[in-house]
């Protein structure tokens, strides 16, 4: 019987708290809203709708990743002429590098081979940010604007739920009516909410200070070849210096410190790689990859600094891990990239995997230099004090530790099971 009232009764939203009917919006009614807010169109029309159908105020929280600043220009005006409350802007380019980027660096997280995880490091450094604002301005509630057919929405909620699983969680896209830019515009037109005047870039960018992301127009055909002129972060491969730049890559327990001997904190240290590299035309990835909703998607990513570093911390571990250890490692990867991917970096497993990870990198200290030439980057020297590689025991000459002779007696021993599956066949 329960069930029959309750299915009788108005639909109202699943976050609906307790509240006056007078004072309730269209779908319930919450008190305090921190919104993801970027000024974009989407964004600016979210915050009316908050307020209409959940009766709520709307607090607008802006993270700052290394988009830039024109991305964070008029962002208060903009927010507050929308109808919201407040504008929080919070710096966290150090945190994102130090505490999310270097810890998948030195797991060596790599997606479906090539995506190097920018937006997916991105999101939960952001949503962790708005729990903490929404308990500082009390709110009851947290929203985005992502989309239901991506990957984000999860990466945001599960942040939600594993920091603050109390926090009501508002996507408006799930419930909204509004189907595209122009029913974007038209309800903006409605509310007096001002447009931006922003040109309508036919790409779908995401930026951060790892990486640039490009989705959208002639990119969803998988035949078609990006445009020259869609790339920002780094030049065409063709149009690059002709002659080569060497970098030298300081790196202590696996994490990168210094560039060309000069010690450099993490944001600035890849923000500085990402100079060299997009100068070089280094970092261009052009992949097909499955998302977690189960589509598949096309990307194109700029990554010149993030992948400089992968090129270095990968070679010096060809010196200071050995090989079982190397082999489970990269298996290990897979997960991690897997679980970062899927938005659980809050995850009871990634923070193990990334305890095993800190553990075996303890001895991956030294430095690597690179070569890069228009588009490609080749290793030329690898150091470091703890490098089990011995010039002594790898000589073709003899030596007092290796013994060739003792090398027959191991041949006959490893290929023990090749000798007796042959005895059986003949």
């Amino acid at each position: 019987m329960n069930a029959v009232i309750r299915a009788v009764l108005p639909a109202y939203s699943e976050t609906e708290v307790s509240g006056s009917t007078k004072e309730r919006g269209l779908r319930g009614k919450l008190n305090k809203v921190v919104l993801a807010y970027s000024g974009g169109l989407d964004t600016s029309v979210i915050v009316p709708w908050l307020r209409e159908n959940y009766g709520c105020d709307v607090v607008c929280f802006t993270a700052d990743v290394g988009q830039g600043l024109k991305e964070l220009e008029g962002l208060e005006k903009k927010a507050k002429a929308s109808g919201a409350s407040q504008l929080v802007v919070k710096d966290l380019k150090e945190e994102f590098v130090n505490d999310y980027i270097f810890p998948c660096l030195r797991a060596g997280a790599i997606y479906e081979r090539k995506y190097l995880l920018g937006t997916s490091m991105a999101r939960p450094v952001i949503a962790k940010a708005m729990v903490d604002v929404a308990k500082e301005v009390g709110a009851d509630a947290v929203a985005h604007g992502c989309t239901g057919k991506g990957n984000d929405q999860v990466r945001f909620e599960l942040t939600f739920f594993a920091l603050n699983p109390k926090l009501n969680v508002v996507a408006p896209w799930r419930e909204w009516d509004i189907r595209g830019r122009e029913d974007a515009i038209e309800y903006a037109k409605k509310h007096n909410v001002p447009v931006p005047v922003t040109k309508k870039s036919i790409y779908s960018r995401d930026g951060n200070l790892w990486h640039l992301s490009h989705e959208g127009d002639i990119l969803e055909d998988p035949e078609n070849e990006p445009k020259k002129d869609m790339f920002m972060l780094t030049v065409d491969p063709e149009d690059a210096p002709n002659e080569p730049e060497y970098v030298d890559i300081g790196i202590v327990s696996g994490i990168p410190v210094s560039v060309n001997g000069k010690k450099l904190s993490p944001a600035s240290l890849l923000d500085h790689l990402n100079q060299i590299g997009g100068k070089h035309g280094i970092g261009r990835v052009d992949m097909v990859e499955n998302r977690l909703v189960g589509m598949k998607s096309r990307g194109v990513y700029e990554t010149p600094g993030g992948t400089i570093l992968f090129a270095a911390a990968r070679e010096l571990e060809s010196l200071t891990l050995d090989r079982e250890t190397m082999q489970v490692k990269d298996s290990l990867a897979l997960k991690y990239a897997e679980l970062v991917y899927a938005g659980r970096w809050f995850d009871p497993l990634r923070e193990s995997l990334d305890s095993f990870m800190e553990e075996i990198s303890k001895t991956t200290t030294g430095s690597v230099t690179l070569k890069l030439y228009k588009g490609s980057i080749t290793v030329t020297s690898r150091k470091s004090p703890y490098s089990l590689y011995r010039q002594d025991i790898s000589s073709f000459e003899s030596g007092d530790v290796y013994d060739q002779a003792d090398a027959a007696g191991f041949i006959r021993l490893y290929g023990l099971p090749i000798r007796v599956r042959a005895m059986l066949d003949s």
